[in-house]
C-alpha cells in the first residue's frame, strides 16, 4: 500500500525534485525531501500546493551532498530513494571539481546511507550527459550501452561530473555484500523543459526565457535531445516500482530538435501577443567568434552543428513510458513563465 510506503527525494526543491515530490504525493506515498537549508521550507510548500495537496504526508530534512550530517535521519524507514540532487550550472565552472566532487561524493554518500538503512531501491537522476559526450565526432547514435568519455578533451565539466557520479553508483551497488543487496536504476534525461513550478528559471529554462525576451540577436545552430519535466518525474516513479527496472539505465528523451524549431514554435504562439522572437540562425563561425568575448556563447561552442541521436526504445518498452511532444514541453514552459511574470 502506497500510504505506508515512504520515499525520499533528494534535492526536493529543484526543478525535477518538485515534480517528483508532486507525482509521489498524488499517488499516495509518504514523501520525505532533502534541502540544503530549512529556510526554503515555506516557499517549497507554497510551490507544491499549486501542484498537489501535500497535507501531512510531506516532510523535509536538511542535508548537504558534501556532509554526512542528516542522511541517516533522512533515510530512516524509507523503502525507496529518488536521488535527484546534483549541481547543474549554466556555464563552465572555474574548477571542474566544484561539480565533480558534489556529484560523485554526494551520490556515494546517499547510497551508503541508503544501504545502511535498508532501502530497497535507489533511482538516480543521471543524464544523457553521461552517455553521449566526449566521443569521436563521427559517432552520433547512442543507447544505454554507451558511456561518455570522462578523460576526453572535449567533454564539459558537467558531463564529466554526471558520468563519474553514475559510474560510482553502479560500482557501489555491484560491490555490496550478498547479505546487503540494494537495487539501482538510473534515469538519463536530456534537456528538461516543461512547466516551471516557481520563478527560478533553472539552467534548462534559460533557453526558452532568452528566446521569449529576445536577448540574443539570433540563434546558434544547436541541436537538443529534450524531455518534459513531468515525464521525467513519471519515469522516476515507473523505475521505482517496476520489477524489470532494477539494474537498468533509461535514456529519458522524447523528442529532438534544433534551436530554430523552438523559436518557430514560440513565435507562432506568442508573436501576436507582442513577443519579438528571433528565428534567424547565425553561421557557426560567427558564434565561435563571439565566444572569444562572451561567456554564454563560449558554453555553446562544443555543441555547434552537433546532431546526436539517442534511442528511447528501452524506457518505452520496459517502463511503458508515453511522453509529451516537443511543442507541449516548449509551450508549457513559456506559459508558466508568462503566468509567473518572468517574461
Amino acid at each position: 500500500m502506497t500510504k505506508n510506503t515512504t520515499v525520499l527525494v533528494t534535492g526536493a526543491s529543484g526543478f525535477v525534485g518538485i515534480h517528483c515530490v508532486a507525482i509521489l504525493l498524488k499517488e499516495g506515498y509518504q514523501v520525505r525531501g532533502t534541502v540544503r537549508s530549512m529556510e526554503h521550507e515555506e516557499a517549497l510548500r507554497k510551490t507544491l500546493s499549486k501542484l498537489v495537496d501535500a497535507d501531512d504526508r510531506f516532510f523535509l530534512v536538511e542535508t548537504d551532498l558534501l556532509s554526512d550530517s542528516g542522511w541517516d535521519k533522512a533515510m530512516q524507514d524509507c523503502d525507496y530513494v529518488l536521488h535527484v540532487a546534483s549541481p547543474f550550472p549554466l556555464g563552465e565552472p572555474k574548477d571542474e571539481d566544484d561539480l565533480i566532487i558534489p556529484a560523485r561524493e554526494g551520490t556515494l554518500r546517499v547510497l551508503r546511507a541508503a544501504s545502511r538503512n535498508g532501502v530497497k531501491r535507489v533511482v538516480q537522476t543521471s543524464s544523457v550527459a553521461a552517455i553521449a559526450y566526449g566521443h569521436p565526432k563521427e559517432k552520433i547514435n547512442f543507447d544505454e550501452s554507451d558511456w561518455s568519455v570522462p578523460n576526453s578533451p572535449t567533454i564539459s565539466a558537467y558531463s564529466k561530473s554526471k558520468t563519474l557520479a553514475e559510474h560510482a553508483a553502479w560500482d557501489f551497488v555491484q560491490n555490496l555484500p550478498e547479505d546487503n543487496q540494494m537495487e539501482l536504476a538510473t534515469i538519463n534525461p536530456g534537456l528538461i523543459l516543461g512547466p516551471l513550478p516557481d520563478t527560478n528559471p533553472r539552467t534548462s529554462g534559460v533557453l526558452v526565457q532568452s528566446l521569449m525576451q529576445s536577448v540574443v540577436p539570433g540563434l546558434a545552430r544547436m541541436h537538443f535531445n529534450a524531455v518534459d519535466v513531468r515525464d521525467v518525474a513519471s519515469a522516476h516513479l515507473a523505475a521505482m516500482i517496476s520489477p524489470k527496472a532494477a539494474g537498468q539505465r533509461f535514456i529519458c528523451v522524447s523528442d529532438s530538435f534544433w534551436m530554430e524549431d523552438v523559436a518557430l514554435v514560440l513565435k507562432e504562439a506568442y508573436a501576436s501577443q507582442g513577443y519579438k522572437i528571433k528565428t534567424n540562425v547565425f553561421p557557426s563561425w560567427i558564434v565561435r567568434l563571439v565566444a572569444l568575448f562572451n561567456k554564454e556563447a563560449r558554453a555553446t561552442v562544443d555543441s555547434l552543428d552537433q546532431e546526436l541521436h539517442v534511442d528511447n526504445t528501452r524506457i518505452k518498452e520496459v517502463l511503458g513510458w508515453q511522453p509529451r511532444n516537443m511543442k507541449e514541453m516548449v509551450l508549457s514552459m513559456a506559459e508558466s513563465m508568462v503566468t509567473l511574470e518572468m517574461i
